[in-house]
């Protein structure tokens, strides 16, 4: 009897422990769906804020080669009309070769810039000298559209023309290097071929800018006007470009690699000496790896229409239009080609590329001789597939043979000192050779040489489709 009313008594009780453990299970299981669901929210922000940051910096990162690859090829475009007002003589081929001068004076002031911005970039951060870089290009590009002529201040004005040409080689030595490092850093490292690739394709973006900017003025304003004062407008011009370039790069965020080496003390020391003394084979390697960067990208896009227009006969009139259409075609193809080599592998590509421009050069090039629309289309798209190719895999390459400490600088030696000697008298070298030896086979030849060299590089270049970017290294004692 007691038993069932102490068992009566004690079950509201009972009933009422069971209600609040089920509401405290209840009440546990909200929160924990609420953690999940702010843990879900927060990682959808994350990746939301990580791929929004990774745009930013990739944008801003690249958007300076296209102002600085925009001016070069301007000033390659009209190179005759700038010879002719510079270097005025009898002979236009003189006049040519004097403005030819000048674009390669650049390209010996590039191991320079690479020197200095390349030590900037692996000391005090990528985002630094790529900010000073866009600046060092800015002016000069700006000064040269105010530049009085040889008519009106004689020898000065070549000289002063020389003295701004050499100010922006120092720009540009640091300047692509700089953005292949800054994006390359940033990239997913299974994407890196892919995302550096771009860098290559904004420099050519930039040169389309130029050479829309040189066919569109010369249509409106005609030959003659073009070349009394015309030449001016697309230096002048590039003035918008730099604007937006300092104001994109002021949003930029450093490199996670070069935090990392920062938090930890591997910065300091000299990297241009310590890159010197730690890996010159891959220095000299990098340099012959590129050698068709310079010497090929310089003989086929830039001096290719002075070729069709002053030794293919009969006259081609439309060059520039060609020109352009190749350029399209190249900065479609080279972020293609940069995300194949994420698949098969930066040699593979690099290997067949090189084999192809050495074998098919001078078949293109007869092919070209012949003059007429359909000759002169089919040789020039053949050599841009052709570089496409080659193009699209070389900065992931570059970037996995050299670690972050002193990557900015070994790069930038290596790259521009191959440029100083192969890319910057490339235009005057294929001049040079069809004026002493009187054949337009001299520069093909030539071509057949340099695309030589870069197969032996690439051959022997180690498959790095699966190498992350390196580790940061121990630092060496007394560097």
């Amino acid at each position: 009897m007691f038993t069932d009313q102490q068992h009566n008594e004690e079950s509201p009780k009972t009933k009422a422990d069971t209600a609040d453990v089920k509401n405290l299970t209840d009440l546990m299981n909200c929160i924990m769906l609420l953690h999940q669901a702010k843990i879900a929210h927060g990682k959808k922000l994350g990746h939301r804020n990580r791929t929004g940051a990774l745009s930013k910096n990739m944008f801003g990162g690249i958007i300076g080669n296209a102002l600085e690859w925009y001016d070069f090829a301007v000033f390659g475009f009209l190179s005759p009309m700038i010879g002719e007002n510079f270097f005025p003589s009898d002979d236009p081929l003189d006049s040519l070769l004097g403005a030819f001068s000048v674009f390669a004076a650049a390209f010996i002031a590039r191991p320079v810039g690479g020197i200095l911005l390349g030590y900037i970039g692996d000391q005090y951060g990528r985002k630094k000298a790529l900010q000073l870089s866009v600046m060092m290009m800015a002016v000069p590009t700006f000064l040269v559209g105010l530049l009085p002529t040889h008519a009106e201040i004689g020898i000065l004005a070549p000289i002063l023309l020389i003295l701004l040409r050499i100010t922006q080689g120092l720009s540009v030595g640091g300047e692509l290097i700089g953005s292949i490092t800054f994006v390359a850093e940033n990239a997913p490292p299974e994407q890196l071929g892919y995302f550096s690739s771009w860098t290559f394709a904004s420099c050519y973006a930039g040169m389309l800018m130029g050479s829309l900017s040189a066919v569109g003025l010369n249509v409106v304003l005609g030959p003659n006007a073009m070349s009394d004062w015309g030449w001016r407008l697309p230096f002048l011009s590039g003035v918008l470009i730099a604007f937006a370039a300092v104001w994109m790069r002021k949003e930029l965020t450093e490199t996670p690699v070069f935090e990392k080496m920062k938090a930890k003390g591997h910065l300091g020391g000299n990297p241009v000496a310590e890159a010197v003394q730690l890996v010159p084979g891959s220095i000299f390697h990098a340099s012959m790896l590129v050698i068709l960067v310079g010497g090929g990208f310089y003989t086929l896009f830039i001096w290719w229409p002075t070729y069709l227009e002053h030794f293919v006969h009969p006259y081609m009139s439309y060059t520039a239009a060609l020109n352009t259409l190749s350029l399209i075609l190249l900065i479609i193809l080279i972020p293609i080609t940069g995300r194949l080599s994420d698949e098969f592998g930066r040699k593979t590509i690099l290997v067949w590329s090189s084999a192809g421009m050495t074998l098919l050069s001078w078949p293109l090039f007869l092919l070209s001789s012949q003059g007429g629309f359909l000759p002169v289309l089919l040789a020039q798209l053949c050599f841009t597939v052709l570089m496409g190719f080659f193009l699209g895999p070389i900065p992931a390459a570059l970037v996995d043979l050299f670690p972050p400490r002193f990557r900015y600088s070994a790069i930038g030696l290596a790259y521009n000192i191959s440029l100083c000697i192969f890319g910057g008298t490339a235009p005057l070298m294929a001049t040079w050779l069809i004026k002493h030896y009187h054949t337009i086979s001299a520069p093909a030849l030539y071509l057949v040489f340099l695309s030589g060299l870069n197969l032996l590089a690439a051959l022997t270049l180690p498959e790095t489709r699966f190498v992350k970017l390196r580790n940061i290294p121990k630092k060496k004692k007394g560097l």
